[in-house]
């Protein structure tokens, strides 16, 4: 098939090629021409495993291809993706301008049917503005399908190749016979496509993000109780995910969830409950517990060091919101750096991806390691705000000899307490007692 995809951000990149690894021609189309210069050029502009090596397969074979022309783009393909930016708005609701932008130009270009597939995610009632705006001006048939991605940051390519489900909504028998076809090669498994109308489609995205950050945050309210009353959250979260009722995943305490999916999506998931007058209180209180969760580990550090954290230095391990991934947005470890700067401290910190994107944010008001254990040279104590594997065994004598004292403030739990005593480390993690 030929197929366009506009917006080469993170869920259009990973879309296009992709869709360019089972056999379709594939033009991904941007406004940003040095973004598209160096994809022609072969540079991957984000990291996601797997992601550059499918990315210049398809290259190579001619099945992808990038431009700054939508019109050219438009012409060449039956199927349309938008994958464009849908950032919260000041009051919280999900800015529609770039997808609805998009929809009017599509009106004004599309000279033969097309499929145009929202793959963006956007509130219920998306796929009818996009609808009115390209038919303000198209003089042929459409159709616009509701076509919400399910891709994992650090496991993109396989959430993509290999997915649990797909999730369509459409109207047509039209669009629904074409985008089965489209993605036949990646359910051979047997795994569902699941047909529904667009507004059940839209939702569903929204409802299955809002689900899973209230059930990491329900853990990290369990976390906190168990300081409260010495009991072990690691014991607890093994007690209830052999509950097949609850299951393992995502319950995992921490400092809070972060990213480009579930804090934009909760919050503009409780937006469109607010415009229905809907009091979605459980989504609210999710929100306001996370954001708390995000800074929870620095009082911690504060009490240490009997409230004064002015000229302390901290080694900071982690910096991207999750491992395996660059992305910075809504990184808990963020809030952290900017409490410490607050307090009067300093920082180095390594990560294994995302620090060129950190250094956009903050200069040089911290420092970077290019490795782990130069990130600790004098500092005062470390700091762990992401779970990479690289930290989770690492070589503890390195780590004494070059910390100031043997202090590891854990917001990811990632070591053992037993093992902590037998160091001599004073450990604080979450939800769990702290190791003197």
């Amino acid at each position: 098939m030929k197929i366009t995809v506009v917006g080469t951000g993170y869920v259009g990149l990973v879309t296009g090629t992709c869709l360019a690894e089972t056999g379709n021609t594939v033009i991904c189309v941007d406004i940003n021409q040095e973004k598209v210069k160096k994809m022609q050029e072969g540079v991957v502009p984000i990291y996601e495993p797997h992601l550059d090596t499918l990315f210049h397969r398809n290259i190579k074979a001619g099945r992808l291809s990038f431009t700054t022309n939508l019109k050219e783009a438009i012409e060449h393909s039956a199927i349309i993706f938008l994958a464009l930016p849908t950032p919260p708005g000041e009051d919280g609701s999900a800015d529609l301008s770039y997808v609805l932008g998009v929809a009017d130009e599509l009106g004004k270009i599309i000279k033969d049917y097309k499929v145009i597939v929202d793959k963006s995610t956007v509130p219920v009632g998306t796929a009818d503005k996009v609808r009115a705006a390209m038919a303000k001006n198209a003089k042929v048939e459409f159709d616009v399908v509701s076509n919400p991605e399910f891709l994992r940051e650090g496991f993109a390519v396989d959430d993509f190749l290999k997915p649990d489900r797909v999730v369509i909504g459409a109207s047509s028998d039209r669009a629904r016979k074409t985008m089965e076809e489209l993605y036949k090669p990646y359910v051979r498994q047997g795994n569902p496509i699941v047909f529904m109308d667009e507004k059940s489609a839209e939702l569903t995205k929204y409802a299955a993000n809002a689900f899973l950050a209230t059930k990491i945050t329900f853990m990290n309210e369990i976390a906190n109780l168990c300081e409260k009353l010495g009991a072990d959250v690691d014991m607890v979260r093994i007690g209830i995910g052999s509950d097949d009722r609850i299951g393992k995943r995502f319950l995992f305490p921490g400092i809070g969830y972060g990213g480009s999916c579930f804090p934009k999506d909760v919050q503009a998931l409780a937006k469109s409950a607010d415009e229905v007058k809907y009091d979605f209180r459980i989504l609210h209180s999710v929100m306001e517990v996370n954001e708390n969760q995000k800074t929870i580990i620095v009082p911690k550090i504060n009490s240490y060091f009997n409230g004064n954290l002015k000229g302390r230095h901290f080694a900071l391990w982690g910096l991207a919101f999750k491992p395996d991934t660059d992305d910075i947005r809504e990184a808990p470890a963020l809030y952290v750096i900017d409490e410490l700067l607050k307090a009067g401290a300093s920082v180095t910190a390594h990560d294994p991806e995302a620090m060129e994107n950190v250094k956009k944010i903050y200069g040089d008001k911290i420092k970077y390691a290019s490795d782990p254990y130069s990130a600790l040279q004098n500092a005062d104590a470390l700091i762990i705000a992401t779970e990479w594997a690289l930290f989770r065994t690492p070589d503890f004598d390195r780590v004494s000899s070059s910390l100031k004292h043997k202090v590891i403030f854990d917001g990811r739990n990632l070591y053992g307490l037993d093992q902590m005593k037998k160091l001599g480390y004073y450990y604080s993690s979450i939800g769990r007692e702290v190791v003197k």
